[in-house]
């Protein structure tokens, strides 16, 4: 999760509480911070699950090294700073990395009695593991995403001193629906218009199925995969889920919090897109030959039937015209055959995003503005977590943008290595 994440969308959290014990009474989130780990979130045994399932297959010290690589990101750097030579013992303190895997049973932990040690010591569990590629592989995505939460509902079911599951996700599972998403659960083993049953069996058949089906129609890996994107700001899910930590009620089951701008602080993508064209007016993308990249000014397309219009005219008619025409040399070839995988793409990512990006959902965060509420004073300052004050204009002109080119750049240069 990155602070220059993608804003205007919604998360949200569900809390089953008091499986086995009664919730402990936190004294807000300053207090919470400042204890050592072991107080607060069951010796930090739970929790090296990362965002996306790790797979080692070199022993435990590559699990290590990726964990020593997380310490390097700038993120970091003000605890960097004020720890010193001493960062490293901290660091090591509050986290201690397990190897694992969401879509196994028992998270894939062959060492039973460690397994049973976790759940002995584990209070607090918070679960964000998850692709969060909106064109992921279907059989990734089930195994990942669907039975990953099974598998630490599981798990959690076992644990006999847990007081919270804090589950984060995103609200695109609501994302057919219009109006007022209000913050309530979806029913278990339903499906997603509630009418019938869900046979989750099935599913996982018809996963196998289509993935031999793939295998005998020889689909490549590249043809499997699409990209990805972020959603939320970092920083405001982190502290928000901070809150619902130390702030929850106690004894209350399977609560929903969603966190997200469409009621409290709506912004619409016209007014992205003008922040974004006036980013790029005033610091121009400079190319690696030193040439300065001009921005028009955008079109913003609001339905999908405009935007297959604006592509047929401006991209598509002009190749078929070039095919009828003739590619006579090489050069002409190659020209076409470029041309045209680009505007392949182009079509292909439109098609994935446009649900996410011109969704007529709002969703409604009472419950979260109701928590924030309870928040102390000291609290709010140290971890503010309220979209209602958010300058967007600011944030996306101030972080998100530099943010983004800053990630691409470093991106652009490990790839180049």
């Amino acid at each position: 999760m990155k602070s220059y994440s993608k804003t205007g969308l919604e998360f949200w959290a569900s809390l089953p509480i008091g499986l086995n014990q009664p919730r402990r009474k936190h004294d807000g989130v300053a207090s919470m911070l400042s204890r050592g780990l072991r107080e607060v979130q069951a010796g930090g045994q739970m929790g090296g699950f990362g965002a996306k399932r790790m797979l080692v297959d070199k022993g435990i010290e590559v699990l290590f090294y990726m964990s020593y690589q997380i310490m390097q990101l700038p993120i970091f750097q003000p605890l960097r700073e004020k720890y010193q030579t001493h960062f490293s013992s901290w660091f090591w303190y509050k986290v201690f990395p397990l190897a694992g895997d969401v879509s196994l049973k028992n998270f894939g932990m062959g060492d039973a009695r460690l397994a049973e040690d976790i759940r002995k010591e584990t209070n607090i569990i918070v679960h964000m593991a998850a692709t969060v590629n909106f064109a992921e592989r279907y059989d990734t995505a089930l195994a990942i995403n669907t039975m990953g939460v099974k598998h630490m509902i599981d798990f959690a079911s076992k644990c006999t001193n847990l007081e919270l599951v804090l589950l984060v996700s995103t609200a695109y599972v609501n994302l057919m629906k219009q109006g007022i998403m209000m913050e309530k659960p979806l029913q278990q083993w339903r499906s997603y218009d509630g009418r019938s049953d869900l046979d989750i069996s099935e599913e996982m058949a018809f996963k196998d199925e289509k993935l031999k089906e793939l295998v005998y129609n020889n689909a490549s890996e590249q043809q499997l995969t699409h990209g990805s994107l972020t959603m939320v700001p970092a920083d405001i899910v982190v502290n928000a889920m901070l809150c619902i930590i130390s702030y929850h009620p106690q004894g209350t089951a399977d609560f929903i919090y969603q966190i997200g701008s469409s009621m409290s602080n709506p912004i619409k993508l016209g007014q992205m897109s003008q922040t974004t064209y006036k980013y790029f007016s005033q610091i121009p993308f400079v190319g690696a030959k030193g040439d300065v990249v001009k921005v028009k000014q955008p079109n913003f397309l609001a339905t999908m039937a405009s935007f297959y219009e604006t592509m047929d005219k401006h991209y598509k008619m002009p190749l078929q015209d070039m095919l009828r025409r003739g590619l006579s040399t090489t050069e002409d070839r190659h020209i076409y055959n470029h041309l045209k995988r680009e505007y392949d793409f182009t079509v292909a990512v439109a098609e994935v995003y446009w649900p996410f990006t011109i969704s007529k959902t709002r969703f409604d965060d009472s419950k979260m503005q109701n928590l924030m509420g309870m928040v102390t004073e000291r609290d709010r300052e140290l971890i503010p977590c309220n979209i209602k004050f958010i300058n967007w204009d600011k944030y996306f002109m101030e972080t998100h943008i530099p943010g983004v080119m800053d990630y691409e750049s470093r991106e652009l240069t490990r790839a180049r290595l």
